[in-house]
């Protein structure tokens, strides 16, 4: 019987040897695959600091006035325009000092 049981070692050592180089591998991956999340992490951080540290919008005018029963559904500001697409369609291209300059009207 004693026979058996340093078959049975012998067996369990060849075995955990030909497990070795596949733990090594699922280790290798395991590690490769955190520094793959962490880059992403780094990654998306940085995009919200770049995205988010931009300077604001433009402010509008005090005196730009819709005309009556228009609501701005868009606003667009140009270089040297302010854009307002309403409910309607209608399309009101005003100067940066908020006058109305242009009514397309589709």
């Amino acid at each position: 019987m004693e026979g058996n049981g340093s078959e049975d070692r012998t067996k369990d050592a060849a075995a955990e040897q030909a497990a070795l180089p596949m733990l090594r591998y699922l280790r290798a991956l395991v590690t490769s695959l955190a520094v793959v999340m962490g880059l992403g992490i780094v990654a998306i951080v940085a995009i919200l600091w770049i995205r988010l540290g931009q300077a604001p919008l433009p402010e509008l005018p005090a005196n730009i006035a819709l005309p009556a029963g228009a609501t701005a559904e868009a606003v667009t500001f140009a270089r040297n325009w302010i854009v307002v697409v309403t409910g309607s369609g209608e399309i009101l291209l005003y100067d940066t000092t908020g006058l109305l300059v242009n009514r397309v009207v589709p």
